[in-house]
């Protein structure tokens, strides 16, 4: 494909012919200075002049056109320039980098084996406290799912209840009684049983289910010796369990393989790519312990030039993928070809990252051949769920458009809703629909500050008003134009609403949600009256779940508004702690449990909080107590 013309063209020739030829990162820009690409190269200077030159895929030729001038850090090796690629691609997230979500959403399985009684648990965050971390997995639901397996398998306490506090002091739950849990609250079960099958479920999560299950037939077979039968019969069910959880999960090949495969696909339509999908299967112990699907934008570019010197941009992804991961296998095969220099730059990174020799490779023939073929059509079928989704998306909105006469497709819908606690706390949320799915990063809250009460039609105007002073402003994440406006509210809402957008210079469509009395989407309102949908299933559905987004949306942060004010003004009763230092010490503490339990030192150490207001505090959080302690030391008082 012929490659548009830059403006600049000649111009970006020189400056990419003058750059060094050694390793580094080059940050491609736009017209207006905003990071649009980032690449690693061995060869800035090679790998940079082409994309001036020759022809490129669509992606590649879009992305070249759209820059207006580039800078480059040149970096003494190859490895530094790829671990200094993804950091930039984190920090800018380029419109046309291939780009994970933040590793901080990723969840992870922790077992604090510093307790005495270790449970397992759900966290999101993994800090140095000497607790084992395995993951991150792909989502909270794989991540409760296999905490109940391994739960279930082992027959470790899934209640709340806490140990050895509460060992003995209540009846066992209905999970003892039906065999799940080897009650542990009974005293049945010692402190060496169970810190074993906590070590057991960490064999399992590090993917070694197999020596887990000869350990235990080696401890059935010497209490069997022993004549200890009970702690025998105890192994043979976990063994069980153990096999049954392996049949459970999906197994693709012999028992001693672990690693992990990654498939790549890539649609050609006219050739231009669009909507490409990759699947990344976690092998362990011959099963498929974990998956991630990834689909990339139309502009994410994916796949290099078909050249020797081009860098995959891919392995900016691969790194991404594994730098937040706890275990990294021995293995990582992929579906698709990487420069050699890649896969021997990826390998020597994975390699001193884990400590233990890291192979990624492109297998030709055989099982591995055969898992990442799997993995390929895995994300060829999530490619083609997605692509179901926006097609149906699609035509509920041309349903939509035709109902309300739009002249165009609402590919951006804005819904609005007022919540308030009577005359506090007046709140307008926002939520944004863009082709047919809910942006939750897009969402806003506005508290209202005009002096009104309860004037719904008074607080959405202001709403509406602040809202649309963002439309067209440069670098504002609020400049979009909508192309629908919703009102959770009736016709006098649309009214006031549509006038007042009319005086401002706006002409977008606006609608009210109405709602039945049993508080649920009964129609949509103009300000000359009803428009019935309720046959059109789809257009319903997606009206439904607008108008119930904003108004949980709404209410949920004006809830959050009362109880902060609510933390603040408690600590306002204190003799000299007016709003300022309440918020301070809150902004400190992060709560007001913290408060209560902080000594003089801490409430002295936040900002803006003098010694006299530190004592003031303790004192009067500790003044019951302080009371109780003097009755009990004279109990004469009394009498």
């Amino acid at each position: 494909m012929t490659q548009d013309i830059s403006p600049n063209i000649t111009a970006l020739q020189n400056k990419a012919a003058a750059l060094p030829r050694q390793p580094g990162v080059y940050i491609m820009q736009n017209e207006t200075g905003k990071v649009i690409y980032v690449g690693k190269s061995r060869s800035l200077r090679d790998r940079v002049s082409q994309y001036f030159h020759g022809a490129h895929d669509a992606k590649t030729a879009r992305m070249a056109a759209s820059v207006y001038d580039f800078r480059f850090i040149a970096c003494d090796t190859e490895m530094e320039a790829l671990a200094l690629e993804n950091s930039l691609i984190k920090q800018y997230t380029p419109k046309y980098n291939v780009k994970l979500k933040d590793a901080k959403s990723y969840p992870y399985i922790k077992i604090d084996v510093t307790a005495e009684y270790p449970r397992i648990r759900m966290d999101r965050k993994r800090v140095p406290d000497g607790s084992l971390y395995f993951g991150p997995y792909s989502s909270t639901g794989t991540v409760f799912s296999v905490i109940s397996e391994l739960e279930r398998t082992l027959g470790l306490p899934s209640c709340k209840r806490r140990f050895p506090e509460d060992i003995g002091r209540e009846r066992p739950c209905v999970y003892y009684q039906i065999g799940r849990c080897a009650g542990l609250c009974t005293g049945e079960v010692t402190k060496e049983q169970h810190r074993a099958s906590i070590n057991a479920a960490a064999g399992i999560l590090r993917g070694g289910t197999r020596d887990v299950i000869a350990s235990l037939r080696e401890k059935m077979l010497a209490a069997s010796e022993s004549l200890e039968f009970e702690q025998a019969a105890r192994y043979r069910d976990e063994i069980e369990s153990l096999r049954k959880l392996g049949e459970r999960q999906k197994a693709v090949s012999s028992p001693d393989v672990e690693c992990d495969v990654i498939g790549l696909r890539l649609t050609d339509v006219e050739g231009v790519r669009f909507r490409d999908s990759a699947s990344v299967f976690y092998i362990r112990s011959g099963y498929i312990a974990d998956s991630e699907h990834f689909l990339f934008g139309g502009d994410e570019i994916t796949a290099g030039e078909d050249d020797d010197m081009a860098d995959s941009p891919f392995s900016a992804f691969l790194m991404s993928l594994y730098q937040s991961r706890e275990y990294i296998p021995g293995e990582i095969l992929l579906s698709f070809d990487l420069p050699e220099h890649d896969r021997e730059l990826l390998s020597s990174y994975f390699t001193e990252r884990s400590g233990h020799k890291v192979e990624v490779r492109t297998p030709k023939r055989g099982a591995s051949k055969y898992l990442c073929d799997m993995a390929v059509t895995d994300a060829e079928k999530h490619a083609e769920n997605y692509a179901k989704r926006e097609r149906d998306n699609e035509k509920t909105l041309l349903q939509l458009a035709k109902t309300l006469s739009l002249e165009v497709l609402p590919e951006r819908i804005e819904a609005y809703d007022i919540s308030n606690l009577g005359d506090e706390h007046i709140t307008c949320g926002m939520v944004v629909v863009v082709d047919g799915k809910f942006k939750k990063n897009e969402y806003r809250t506005f508290s209202i500050r005009s002096k009104i009460t309860q004037d719904d039609y008074a607080a959405m105007t202001e709403a509406l008003e602040r809202r649309l002073s963002h439309i067209g402003m440069p670098d504002d994440n609020m400049s979009a134009m909508p192309d629908l406006i919703l009102l959770d509210g009736g016709r006098q809402h649309v009214s006031v609403i549509r006038e007042r957008m009319a005086q401002s210079g706006y002409d977008i469509p606006v609608f009210g949600m109405v709602k039945d009395e049993h508080h649920k989407t009964r129609t949509l309102v103009d300000d000359s009256g009803e428009i019935r949908f309720a046959r059109q299933a789809d257009v319903f559905k997606l009206i439904y779940s607008i108008q119930e987004e904003v108004h949980r949306f709404s209410v949920s942060r004006m809830s959050n508004a009362k109880r902060k004010t609510l933390k603040t003004s408690s600590l306002e009763k204190i003799r000299g702690i007016g709003p300022a230092k309440a918020k301070a010490l809150l902004q400190g503490l992060k709560t007001i449990k913290a408060v209560k339990e902080a000594t003089v030192e801490e409430l002295a150490a936040v900002p803006g909080v003098s010694q006299t207001d530190a004592e003031e505090v303790y004192r009067y959080f500790h003044a019951a107590n302080e009371s109780q302690l003097q009755k009990n030391n004279h109990p004469e008082d009394i009498l």
